[in-house]
C-alpha cells in the first residue's frame, strides 16, 4: 500500500521563522527558526519516509543560522566601536 507522504509541520514553521527573522521579528524569529529546523530534521528522520520537508528545514537553518551570526558580528561591530571611541578619549 501506498502511503502518502505529508510536509512536517515543523519544517514549514522553521522557515517561515527564518523570513520573519530577517524581517518583522529578527531576534524571536531568528532563535525560533533555529530551534524548529533542528526539530523538524531530527522529526524527518525518524519518520522512516512519512515525512517530507528537510529541504524546508534547511532553508529555516540557514536564515536563522546566517542572521544569528550577523547579529553577533553587529552586537561585536558596536562593542568595538565604543571601545574605541572611549579609547581615544582617554589619549588627551
Amino acid at each position: 500500500m501506498n502511503q502518502a507522504r505529508t510536509t512536517s509541520s515543523l519544517a514549514i514553521a522553521s522557515l517561515v521563522s527564518g523570513i520573519l527573522g530577517w524581517t518583522l521579528m529578527p531576534v524571536i524569529g531568528t532563535i525560533v527558526a533555529i530551534i524548529t529546523g533542528h526539530m523538524a530534521r531530527a522529526e524527518i528522520r525518524r519518520s522512516a519516509g512519512t515525512l517530507e520537508g528537510d529541504g524546508l528545514a534547511i532553508g529555516g537553518l540557514v536564515l536563522g543560522w546566517i542572521s544569528a551570526l550577523l547579529w553577533i558580528i553587529g552586537i561585536a561591530v558596536i562593542f568595538l566601536f565604543l571601545g574605541g571611541m572611549a579609547w581615544l578619549a582617554t589619549l588627551n
